[in-house]
């Protein structure tokens, strides 16, 4: 039997954000269509690298289903706009945010890789949103191509004054989340590299990850939570480490199908618990669904460091 057609096309969730709470999920551009290729993505290292902004979704379509979504009664702490590529390279972002805006209170995150920082009309579209999280994974040219993979035409330096630029235009608050991969960007010269950059860009906030989702190159290891936390201060003073989820809240529950799971398995690996969050389902029902999954072979177990995240085949 055929699975029904998704829903929705451009959203998904509201998903378990160690960063944003409940988060609804904003797919404004093509699955990997980015300007990177990062060692540590979850979905692949075969994006589709261009620095060209298109109108690849019409802003209408992704409003018109937000609308929709906003009349089942569900709650979202915010409306990110993020997805399976690299969002400012759709070249009506600011219709986006600004329509959001229109439709709801909830406020707009946009959650980016700050590569095209470099363009003023980005950064003027880009601060339309409430909140920002760009990232920084590197501290020098030679890690960034190592880590980052990034389009030819971005050298680091003009990354790095992107990000510069957007901080002294930007007046909302600026969360720059630092993915560290435990013996890539981890040594002393590293850290230090970046501790310089960080103090360079001024971020409100300066958030720590790693991977405990599985990742497109299985090399790519975790940084344990205690060296991540000692790491911190090394890096910034206002620097947490946000690898980890709350606890799942089970409280209440709403009507979902395995189809809704295997959507939000197709943007990113979850563990058992966080689906719960996300769903706000009982541990044993969703379990049920997802061995469901596993047996009519859709879905698939990952184990990273002793924990099982379910992800689509």
């Amino acid at each position: 039997m055929k699975n029904p057609a998704p829903k929705y096309r451009h959203l998904f969730g509201p998903v378990p954000s160690r960063r944003l709470g409940r988060s609804l999920g904003v797919d404004p551009v093509p699955f990997k269509t980015c300007t990177q290729n990062c060692l540590y993505c979850q979905l692949g290292t075969d994006a589709i690298q261009t620095l060209e902004r298109k109108n690849y979704v019409p802003p209408e379509d992704i409003l018109e289903e937000i609308r929709r979504w906003l009349t089942e009664g569900i709650t979202a702490d915010y409306i990110t706009i993020s997805g399976s590529g690299e969002p400012t390279l759709h070249s009506r972002l600011d219709e986006i945010i600004e329509g959001i805006h229109h439709l709801t209170k909830i406020p707009a995150a946009l959650i980016t890789n700050g590569t095209l920082f470099w363009d003023p009309e980005v950064r003027k579209q880009c601060s339309l949103a409430d909140v920002v999280l760009p990232s920084l994974d590197a501290g020098d040219p030679e890690t960034f191509k190592k880590i980052n993979q990034p389009h030819q035409s971005i050298p680091f330096e003009r990354f790095v004054e992107g990000l510069i630029l957007f901080r002294r235009e930007y007046k909302g608050p600026i969360w720059l989340e630092v993915f560290l991969c435990e013996g890539l960007n981890t040594n002393p010269d590293s850290i230090t590299n970046l501790n310089r950059l960080i103090k360079k860009i001024n971020p409100d906030k300066v958030q720590l990850n790693t991977a405990v989702r599985p990742t497109a190159h299985p090399h790519i290891r975790a940084v344990p939570l205690p060296i991540l936390e000692q790491l911190a201060p090394q890096l910034h003073p206002k620097a947490e480490v946000i690898a980890d989820f709350p606890k799942a809240r089970t409280d209440e529950q709403k009507h979902f199908s395995e189809q809704t799971i295997l959507e939000t398995l197709k943007r990113r690996p979850c563990a058992l618990e966080e689906l719960t969050v996300s769903l706000q389902i009982a541990p044993s029902l969703a379990a049920k669904y997802l061995q469901r999954l596993l047996e009519s072979n859709q879905v698939r177990i990952e184990n990273r460091d002793g924990k099982s995240y379910f992800c689509v085949k």
